[in-house]
């Protein structure tokens, strides 16, 4: 059966590539396109990449134009999505990009959204210990945030298998000018970016930041300390994440590599390099892959895990979209790929 999709926000980044990797789809049947301040243009206008859908024109983004789709995929600033989803059909897949209904703590949420929590869904990162049976059947899936899967797929396979300590978590991860959106912004012109990077979010401020520790507390079974710097970086797209964890006493090296290498050996969108090879951004350009690598510093007593991640396909839309396959009962991988582009 044909599945008669609905992307809100397609004029932005995030809905681009929502339907960008849909048009590859063989299930899909791509239903209204709707954006908000752009209602009325034409995509080829705003998303000229788009090709087979140029002449389509954008609809308000409205309850009334998304009712009677199979799925509903909501690209929306944060706060837009809980109102809409709400008067969508109990029987309508809504996945949510925005993070609405990320986090499970209300107190966090109005801590760092400030405005009332809209409630928790299932958690749209497969890969993570006990996501992917949460989202077999579901109805309501939440993306996550694109510096969290970089940083919780490196992480989680240490805290799981018991490898590393809970407390003292260290990420660094920097990310291309498209995670900011496609809103203009004087610090995101091309004379300010390029050739120059810059911290922002410093000092735990960053919105990602306690979705992360949500998701690292679910591996490690309590509660994790974290210290989250972002930075911005002079390229488009992707994310270069560095994060480091104490290791416990008396592990070897193979035994912490063991515990990466279990984790990922069966999953096809993440993958751990050989001993030696490093991640690049440039490796994962518009694949829903997360590319990485683990090293042992033993002098500092830490695990340091870089992974790699376009932060537009696997960090969103790709995400996404391999959610709304686990829900239908499709093969995960249908529309995504897992190859890069080079050069």
């Amino acid at each position: 059966m044909t599945l008669r999709v609905a992307v809100s926000g397609a004029s932005g980044y995030a809905g681009g590539e929502v339907l960008r990797l849909l048009t590859s789809h063989p299930e899909v049947e791509i239903g209204s396109i709707t954006a908000h301040s752009n209602a009325g243009q034409t995509l080829g206008s705003l998303q000229p990449h788009l090709h087979t859908l140029a002449d389509r024109v954008l609809e308000p983004t409205d309850v009334e134009v998304l009712r009677g789709h199979d799925v509903v995929f909501l690209a929306l600033p944060h706060g837009a999505s809980a109102e809409i989803a709400a008067e969508l059909s109990d029987d309508t897949l809504v996945i949510d990009a925005g993070a609405d209904h990320r986090l499970e703590s209300t107190p966090m949420w109005e801590k760092f959204y400030d405005s009332p929590h809209a409630g928790t869904w299932p958690y749209g990162l497969p890969e993570l210990p006990g996501r992917r049976e949460e989202l077999v059947g579901a109805k309501r899936i939440a993306v996550p945030g694109c510096y969290p899967t970089g940083s919780l797929l490196g992480l989680a396979p240490g805290f799981t298998d018991g490898v590393l300590e809970a407390d003292d978590i260290v990420i660094v991860a920097a990310s291309g000018t498209s995670g900011a959106g496609k809103a203009l912004k004087p610090h995101l012109l091309g004379s300010e970016a390029m050739g120059s990077m810059s911290p922002y979010g410093v000092g735990g401020t960053h919105r990602h930041t306690p979705e992360i520790v949500q998701g690292l507390s679910w591996a490690a079974g309590r509660d994790v300390s974290l210290s989250f710097t972002p930075t911005l970086a002079p390229m488009p797209r992707g994310i270069l994440t560095t994060a480091t964890a104490k290791f416990k006493p008396g592990l070897s090296v193979a035994n912490i590599r063991a515990a990466w290498e279990n984790a990922y050996a069966q999953e096809q969108f993440v993958h751990l390099l050989p001993e030696g090879q490093w991640p690049s951004t440039k490796s994962v350009l518009g694949s829903n892959h997360v590319v990485m690598q683990v090293a042992v510093d033993e002098t500092a007593g830490r695990v340091v895990v870089v992974a790699a991640v376009d932060n537009l396909t696997k960090g969103t839309a790709g995400g996404a979209v391999q959610s709304m396959n686990i829900a239908l009962g499709l093969a995960e991988e249908t529309g995504l790929t897992g190859q890069g582009v080079a050069p």
